[in-house]
């Protein structure tokens, strides 16, 4: 599924709230959590850890993989779990709207 403009990065710190991450960690999660449902482009993760970063809402530092491989791990700071909070709430009840409105049933049925 085709992630909606806007929820990538609200999706990707809720992934680090569960502790620090490197992107195919997070894509793992992020996958795993949705059955499959939704797949993580690598580019699209990048674009967004690097903006998060700049924003001051994750931040990063090298490490090494289980594999012995070096990554970046990514972790929330404090604005990064304050904004987890206000956008997973607006998000909640954006879908909730959505699903009103597509779970309706006409007059007719």
């Amino acid at each position: 599924m085709a992630l909606l403009k806007g929820t990538l990065d609200v999706l990707v710190l809720k992934a680090l709230s569960w502790g620090p991450m490197h992107g195919f960690e997070i894509t793992s999660w992020l996958e795993d959590r949705s059955g499959g449902r939704i797949d993580v482009v690598d580019a699209a993760l990048l674009q967004a850890l690097h903006r998060m970063e700049e924003r001051g809402l994750v931040s990063a530092e090298w490490g090494v993989t289980k594999n012995g491989r070096r990554a970046r791990y990514y972790q929330l700071t404090d604005s990064g779990r304050a904004r987890l909070k206000e956008e997973s709430a607006a998000l909640v009840d954006h879908v909730k709207a959505l699903t009103a409105i597509l779970t309706a049933r006409s007059a007719g049925a």
